[in-house]
């Protein structure tokens, strides 16, 4: 017995045990004939799309200046990585204009994407040797409080966004004035108390 032959027999059985007397009979005579369906899919029914619009990240050409740059950036720390950079900002260059604390980020940015040094921020950062600040590979703890920091944060958000572009853009080192700069490296900027060199 094949598959169909059995489903037809099941079906006239059913047939006769449904249907009283004559008519059952009447119809398990009848041979049962099973076609085969096409299930019909509909079409989904059109939705209208929801449009959510997302305000554009600022660019370098929404600000005239670096102040405005940094106004404009949210200046709570989220993550790690902004923490190590802002770190950095604030201990190295918190006294110095915008556009020297823009360019100490950018050496640290440069460094990460150099192949000389280590590959993420943070290791930049805490890497032996320098810079000054930190104690035993760690930064110390900062008053999240004060403005500087606040401002150390807001720069680093500027640096990462390249929301302003900055005169030391493809410095490798700085130091103060007054400290001789290692042999084999040129300047390239001066801005507030930093020489920075490639």
């Amino acid at each position: 017995m094949t598959f169909l032959s059995g489903v037809a027999a099941a079906a006239a059985l059913l047939v006769s045990l449904a249907l009283p007397g004559t008519i059952a009979a009447a119809h398990a005579a009848e041979p049962v004939r099973i076609q085969p369906t096409t299930p019909t899919i509909a079409a989904p029914a059109a939705v209208p799309a929801k449009l959510i619009t997302v305000p554009p990240l600022p660019t370098t050409a929404d600000f005239t200046t670096l102040a405005e740059a940094v106004a404009a950036q949210d200046s709570s720390v989220s993550g790690e990585t902004l923490r190590c950079l802002a770190g950095a900002i604030y201990f190295e260059s918190k006294g110095e204009p915008l556009s020297g604390q823009l360019a100490v980020a950018q050496v640290i940015l440069n460094r990460v994407k150099s192949g000389r040094f280590p590959t993420d921020i943070c290791s930049v950062v805490t890497q032996r040797g320098q810079f000054s600040f930190v104690r035993g590979g760690r930064i110390p703890a900062i008053d999240e409080a004060r403005k500087t920091w606040r401002t150390a944060v807001a720069v680093a958000r500027v640096a990462v966004d390249k929301a302003w572009d900055t005169v030391a853009g493809t410095a490798l080192y700085f130091n103060a004035r007054g400290r001789s700069p290692g042999a084999g490296i040129r300047r390239i900027a001066v801005i507030g108390n930093h020489f920075f060199y490639r």
